[in-house]
């Protein structure tokens, strides 16, 4: 699990495509000292596990998956990538809670100045529109941005200097492809309530105790 605020960047060293995957080496621009074998890492949004751990460097393979749903499949040497450690329980969640599991890729429709900050508008399928709200949470290129607007086709986000800066997103132009993650409560939601436009019935052991009334009440719907 991830947050969504980028600790650093990555530089691609190396690509080295086998039968039906990929292993990629990172040079981080952060120490990686508590990072180990097996661990968790958001790359550009993506949760990649570290087969091979250096003071800042790591190696990361990526399955088919992997490679179908994200940018990652286009990676190239010398391409620049967010980076973020996994959380711990004792963190601040600064961001929003981010799982590193890429929804789909979008793209770079608009980028404008505004005042103090650069506008982006993303076109996405309405798949994951479908999960995109009006000041709520989206993951871009594992990024944790708020939604200024949004439509069935794209959405729009402010991106202030420091973002800008610390971060691939500065460096992105119109055209271009970036990971998304839909925000993770709305997915369950939807699932939650499922049953209740399909009209299914389930056993009275088996029921969940979320109800459409229960999250009327609760604020969620």
């Amino acid at each position: 699990m991830f947050t969504g605020i980028i600790e650093g960047l990555g530089t691609v060293k190396s690509v080295v495509r086998t039968a039906g995957g990929v292993s990629m080496d990172i040079q981080a621009d952060l120490a990686l000292d508590d990072v180990l074998i097996g661990d968790s890492i958001s790359v550009s949004g993506a949760c990649l596990t570290a087969v091979h751990v250096q003071r800042d460097a790591f190696t990361v393979d990526m399955a088919p998956e992997t490679l179908s749903k994200t940018t990652l499949g286009q990676i190239r040497v010398g391409d620049k990538v967010n980076l973020e450690r996994a959380l711990r329980l004792s963190d601040r969640l600064s961001g929003h809670l981010v799982t590193g599991h890429i929804d789909g890729i979008g793209t770079v429709n608009a980028k404008q100045p505004t005042g103090n900050a650069t506008l982006f508008t993303f076109g996405v399928s309405e798949d994951l529109a479908r999960y995109i709200i009006q000041k709520g949470s989206v993951a871009v290129d594992g990024i944790s941005l708020t939604v200024n607007a949004c439509n069935r086709s794209a959405f729009e986000v402010s991106i202030i200097p420091h973002t800008a800066g610390v971060t691939t997103i500065g460096l992105k132009k119109v055209g271009d492809t970036v990971n998304i993650e839909t925000d993770l409560v709305g997915k369950y939601i939807e699932r939650f309530t499922q049953h209740f436009t399909s009209g299914a019935t389930e056993p009275e052991n088996r029921r969940s105790s979320v109800d459409e009334t229960l999250l009327k009440e609760t604020g969620f719907m």
